[in-house]
């Protein structure tokens, strides 16, 4: 087995560093290694190249965001047994094109995580001459918690619900050596712990590094031509790790540290005195796909995608013969299941739903990723928002009028009135509408439905309603090569 040390060539090279070509080390010879890792620009090459890997199709790019996540989260009305989605959104793990997939999702992500350990290996412990002060706290502090994060959606897919019987069950490996290996498969509970701990970790690494804090997101001019700590929004910044932890613990049923992790991230980046983060839009557009669908202004970590034109084209554009489109009606331009998601028709996410038009006919087509020449955000794919801060906040709330303002904060943002909760479980329920809204094409609503152990999902049979859902469909098999691998 050959570990990949992975790094970017393309666009990237501007914003986010140098480019090298890639290099295949072997276990017994770990010359190129060294090499790689003999300059500054090696280390950032590197870790450039662990974020480029992830936008590939077989992770971030597409399966864990806008197409097999998604439909298995009950978005799209998906009513022929031919689509090419068709064993997803009925959770049959035993099929061929699911195994495929779920196979491919195990491998990148634990080459990713070699990858990482690769580079939090030769960093060593403190910064040196190649890496000294931010930078070996930038480049240390995202590895870790790149690793924290790719193990924790592995978790979330592969791995139970959590609960107090399921969490010491066995399920995954937490690697953290920097050589093919195949670690003992741990239950969540040490799992969530491990990502916690690299998540704790990249925050003091990150604290007195990033930018972020001091200066926002950095899209100014390079120094000296330099960008090595601008574009803030497309890494693990240190916001964003703060978030990913209050993801966490939440998954773990921690409500106080998971609230106690939100409050503080709202506290500091909408700070009116110097705003890093904004709710609300960038810009309205002059046109309907030139309009904000992303809120951009909100995003707190993104990759970096120059073809994001293609999700829009292979995934939900009308020429799309419709046993390949991912829709919310019949290939065509009804919209009531869109509108039953929708609760104020000034809501300013309604405006990523447009009727297109062709040859064949008139399609309700959803555009929040199609690209524009003068769109915002045109190569951004979001993986962590400030409205599921927001959420986690109002989750987390030890009031019902607490948990109100937080979930109205987000509603004004998009330009919905106010809600007045009279129970907890109505505001659960609101919360639930709210997240389904804001991360549509990104891959967290299945998860949402896990961790809170969702007997009732949209039906993806029917235009409008739900349906039961089996607990046991929460659970992905792990890959047919995994469990080979290890019996061999």
């Amino acid at each position: 087995m050959k570990i990949k040390i992975i790094v970017s060539c393309l666009m990237l090279t501007f914003l986010l560093g140098s480019c090298k070509k890639w290099i295949d080390v072997k276990p017994s010879d770990r010359l190129a290694e060294d090499q790689l890792f003999s300059t500054r620009d090696g280390y950032l090459s590197a870790l450039n190249g662990v974020y480029v890997e992830l936008t590939n199709a077989g992770i971030y790019g597409e399966n864990m965001t806008m197409s097999s996540l998604d439909v298995m989260a009950q978005y799209y009305y998906m009513p022929l047994s031919t689509h090419r989605f068709a064993d997803f959104t009925t959770f049959n793990y035993t099929s061929d094109n699911t195994k495929l997939v779920f196979d491919n999702i195990w491998k990148k992500a634990y080459e990713l995580i070699v990858n990482c350990n690769v580079i939090i290996e030769r960093c060593g412990e403190n910064s040196n001459g190649l890496l000294p002060g931010a930078y070996f706290g930038i480049v240390k502090g995202e590895a870790l918690a790149l690793r924290a994060m790719l193990h924790f959606d592995m978790l979330r897919l592969f791995g139970p619900i959590y609960s107090q019987a399921d969490k010491e069950k066995p399920c995954i490996p937490y690697n953290t050596s920097s050589r093919p290996e195949s670690p003992a498969l741990l239950g969540s509970a040490e799992i969530m712990q491990h990502v916690i701990d690299d998540l704790m970790a990249a925050l003091a690494l990150l604290k007195d590094a990033d930018p972020v804090i001091t200066d926002g997101v950095r899209y100014g001019a390079s120094v000296n031509g330099i960008n090595d700590f601008n574009f803030r929004q497309y890494r693990l910044n240190y916001y964003a790790v703060k978030a990913l932890l209050g993801r966490a613990y939440l998954w773990k049923q921690d409500k106080e540290n998971a609230g106690k992790e939100a409050k503080e991230v709202l506290a500091a980046v909408l700070n009116p005195a110097k705003p890093i983060f904004k709710i609300g839009l960038s810009n309205n557009g002059p046109s309907l796909p030139e309009f904000d669908h992303l809120f951009i202004s909100e995003v707190m970590f993104s990759l970096y995608t120059i073809s994001r034109q293609n999700i829009y084209t292979g995934f939900f554009a009308p020429d799309l013969d419709q046993g390949m489109r991912l829709s919310f009606n019949n290939n065509d331009d009804n919209p009531v299941r869109r509108n039953e998601l929708y609760d104020d028709q000034n809501d300013h996410r309604l405006k990523a739903w447009m009727i297109q038009n062709n040859t064949s006919g008139s399609f309700l087509t959803h555009v929040k990723f199609g690209v524009t020449s003068k769109g915002p955000g045109a190569n951004m794919m979001p993986l962590i928002r400030l409205s599921e801060v927001i959420l986690i906040a109002a989750e987390c709330s030890n009031t019902l009028s607490e948990a109100t303002t937080w979930l109205n904060m987000l509603r004004t943002g998009r330009n919905c009135v106010s809600l007045s909760p009279a129970t907890t479980a109505q505001l659960k329920d609101f919360i639930t509408r709210e997240f389904r809204k804001e991360v549509f094409g990104e891959g967290q609503m299945f998860f949402y439905y896990k961790r809170n152990a969702m007997t009732t999902v949209p039906n993806h049979a029917a235009l409008t309603g739900t349906k039961t859902m089996s607990l046991n469909n929460y659970v992905v098999p792990l890959p047919v090569s995994e469990v080979a691998n290890r019996y061999n």
